[in-house]
């Protein structure tokens, strides 16, 4: 599958953020941001360590003080992934950053406003071949675009950008990434709508300062997700209250399920359950998720509560097992293969999902081949059980809508 052609994606130019492309139709990326002080360099490199395991292809981190600065200089040649230096009000700090080897910068046009200093970061930034992203945020907007009237408006973000691009312009400087932040979706969103129809710089999406999950996730989700459906956006960061790690995953997470980047870890799909379930289906599916969590298995994986509906609904799952009369029907691509104990599906999910992505389905066949059978034969049997005891309509939906069209 081309993972980049879910949604088609606005033309961008590419940059090079360290070895990693952003833009020009390179795989959208995830970003983060480490909480730790930079100049304790140990702690922020076991942090930036943790955060590409969850899925970050890039990290930020802040560079505030001469002595963040000296961390830098210590965690650039020890990080798994590219490092962006964060800068403040003090544009020394990144010349400092560009010294100490970052591999890319983040200037916010709100804190930095005097053209001369921005042009000689810019100037530095160019002879070291390290681009800048341009971070417009609305929390921190330029006071001489801020309208008394209306406020932040989508406007004012898209000129704040244009305003220091135009200073890169003057020298020669075109290694650019943008972003046009805000806390408010529709605001963010119609900033980033405007933005991509008057520039081909990469963007950086995020809703800036979304909160605490679950709620900042789901935030940030509805900014991001829209936009990337509509094509634009090339590399993301969720901005939440939060440890930096449920970014990361969050980003991740939402990629994979757009289809924008392939899948590395279990995609858990579950039933909702009714009255039909035989099992408690959110402590199985909890316990499912826990046990896949840290394992790199790029399958689809399927809980569902009763074998009247499961297998038809996890039918295009990789692997799944659907609950019947104190057991598990395990089912791989739809096939059921085998019979397990109730306390040890979620054992044998796992076993049965580490032999599919080492083996194969060939193999996995070849090794459900005495047990298929009787398998086939316990999954009928359950489902005509289930649908005699509790009927087609295991929750009297349809009782209820009988009664509602006899009025």
């Amino acid at each position: 599958m081309d993972f980049d052609r879910s949604f088609d994606r606005k033309p961008t130019k590419q940059i090079m953020v360290g070895d990693v492309p952003v833009g020009g139709g390179a795989p959208i990326t995830v970003q983060s941001m480490t909480i730790t002080k930079t100049a304790d360099h140990e702690a922020t490199l076991q942090q930036i360590y943790a955060l590409a395991g969850a899925g970050a292809d890039i990290v930020r981190c802040t560079c505030n003080k001469p002595e963040a600065a000296e961390g830098l200089a210590r965690i650039v040649p020890r990080s798994p992934v590219p490092i962006v230096a964060d800068i403040h009000n003090n544009h020394r700090m990144a010349l400092a950053a560009l010294d100490a080897g970052v591999h890319c910068l983040r200037l916010n046009p709100g804190n930095i406003t005097d053209p001369t200093k921005i042009k000689t970061i810019a100037k530095e930034a160019k002879d070291r071949n390290v681009p800048i992203r341009i971070g417009v945020n609305g929390g921190s907007l330029d006071s001489s675009l801020y309208d008394e009237d209306k406020g932040v408006t989508p406007e004012a973000m898209v000129e704040s950008a244009l305003r220091e691009i135009s200073y890169f312009d003057e020298v020669g400087f075109d290694l650019v990434k943008i972003s046009v932040k805000a806390s408010s979706v529709p605001l963010m969103i119609e900033a980033y709508r405007q933005l991509s129809e008057v520039t081909d710089y990469p963007l950086h999406l995020g809703v800036t300062e979304a909160g605490p999950p679950p709620a900042g996730t789901i935030k940030a989700t509805a900014g991001i997700a829209t936009l990337l459906a509509e094509g634009i956006g090339d590399t993301i960061r969720y901005s939440l209250t939060a440890d930096p790690v449920l970014e990361a995953k969050a980003g991740r997470t939402l990629l994979e399920s757009l289809g924008l980047r392939e899948r590395k870890n279990v995609d858990l799909i579950a039933c909702p359950s009714c009255g039909r379930a035989e099992i408690d289906v959110y402590k199985v599916a909890e316990d499912a998720m826990n046990a896949f969590e840290d394992r790199e298995i790029p399958l689809q994986v399927a809980v569902m509560g009763c074998v009247v509906n499961g297998p038809g609904e996890a039918r295009d799952a990789d692997l799944g097992i659907a609950a019947g009369n104190k057991r598990g029907h395990l089912f791989v691509k739809g096939v059921n293969v085998a019979v397990v104990p109730e306390d040890e599906m979620v054992d044998q999910l796992l076993e049965w999902a580490i032999f599919l992505h080492e083996e194969g389905v060939e193999a996995t066949m070849a090794r459900a081949e005495s047990t298929r059978d009787a398998a086939r034969k316990a999954a009928e049997e359950d489902r005509a059980r289930n649908l005699d005891e509790r009927g087609d309509d295991a929750n009297a939906s349809e009782t209820a809508i009988d009664l509602i069209r006899k009025r």
